[in-house]
């Protein structure tokens, strides 16, 4: 089999799933989704980046505690 024929069967087989979408179990989730309006993208914008922040933040703070704490603690014991 050349090059060609093989491609054709794999654009095929790319075509014949692709016909398929929105007529399985979530056909009608993807019949009613719509592109969000600008509000919407920027609120879930600033929701997901205040996410982010906070567990950056709370690995660092995770992050400064577990190379400090023992420090401090040594000083307290001894």
């Amino acid at each position: 089999m050349d090059v060609v024929e093989e491609s054709w069967k794999i654009q095929h087989k790319i075509e014949v799933k692709a016909k398929n979408i929105g007529k399985g179990r979530y056909g009608r989730v993807l019949k009613m989704a719509r592109k969000p309006e600008m509000d919407e993208y920027v609120k879930v914008l600033e929701i997901t980046s205040l996410g982010l922040i906070l567990m950056g933040a709370l690995g660092f703070l995770i992050y400064w505690l577990w190379t400090r704490l023992p420090i401090h603690l040594t000083e307290f014991i001894v």
